[in-house]
């Protein structure tokens, strides 16, 4: 279980387990007895939790069939979250343009609270990309690399934390990733099966996993960086399966606050991976600057 910071609120527990509901089932409608039913409340407290946030717009109620779905105040609230977090309309729109040029995913995250947090996420039409904007998974090697490459001091924090799993680190290949990235500007991550699996298994999840789940974890990935696509180790004129490209934004403080990320998820020749990795700092730089923020310069 995660750890709490004090004394927790059951009747606020109540609130939230209601929201998270229908938040996972967006399209769906609950009457109050089928709801009560499904989360184990009794349906006075039911009926007065869903009445006081139809009140408040975060849910509508259907006079006709006397169903509930979210509502408009939500949409309001996800905004202002967003804003919370420096994610600007401009910002959604140098995502939507590597989307459309590229027809991919694009996406930005930062660490909040310990948790790699997914901020905004634009996805071609018609497309299901897989995760969803509020999704978090623990900032904890071998996840997270993506936020330390660019910052000496954020790195030593980070490789010195729990590990999600069983690892072991290969420093020279360590000190390789982090040397090429810094002067490329750019990650490519390489698309494998054990990497898929990974994020599946970690959403939401707390740092401390069950020993079960550390132990499958640690057969999927062992090394940290062994995913990573170094241009130094292409062979010939093949293609390579890659996962995702991630470039870092920065604040006023030449500080790494978050990261622009492109989800590949096919096999590309390295021309192909260049010209995207090259778009994903253009984008990221876009944001850099709109939020004020000095990019450094690495030598």
């Amino acid at each position: 279980m995660p750890e709490t910071s004090g004394r927790t609120s059951p009747p606020t527990d109540r609130v939230i387990a209601i929201l998270d509901f229908f938040a996972g089932r967006p399209q769906e409608r609950f009457g109050v007895s089928e709801l009560a039913r499904r989360l184990a409340l009794s349906k006075p407290t039911c009926l007065g939790i869903v009445t006081s946030l139809s009140e408040a717009g975060y849910l509508v109620r259907d006079t006709a069939d006397k169903s509930y779905r979210l509502g408009p105040s939500l949409i309001t609230l996800g905004h202002r979250a967003q804003e919370s977090m420096r994610v600007s309309p401009a910002a959604r729109e140098e995502l939507r343009r590597l989307s459309a040029r590229f027809g991919i995913t694009a996406a930005l995250s930062a660490v909040v609270d310990d948790r790699i947090t997914l901020l905004d996420l634009v996805a071609p039409a018609g497309v299901r990309p897989g995760v969803e904007i509020g999704q978090s998974y623990p900032f904890a090697p071998p996840v997270g690399l993506m936020f330390v490459l660019w910052d000496d001091g954020a790195a030593r924090e980070w490789l010195a934390r729990e590990p999600t799993i069983p690892l072991r680190t290969d420093t020279e290949r360590l000190d390789r990733v982090i040397a090429e990235c810094r002067a490329d500007g750019y990650l490519v991550e390489r698309l494998t099966p054990s990497g898929r699996r990974l994020y599946s298994l970690m959403a939401g999840m707390s740092a401390t996993l069950p020993d079960e789940l550390r132990v499958l974890l640690g057969e999927l990935v062992s090394d940290i960086g062994e995913r990573v696509y170094l241009r130094g180790e292409r062979t010939g004129r093949g293609r390579h399966d890659i996962s995702v490209i991630s470039a870092p934004v920065y604040d006023h403080y030449r500080r790494q606050v978050m990261v622009a990320s492109m989800h590949v998820g096919k096999s590309l020749p390295h021309s192909a991976i260049t010209e995207r990795a090259r778009a994903v700092v253009t984008t990221a730089d876009a944001v850099t600057a709109q939020l004020g923020g000095v990019k450094p310069i690495w030598r």
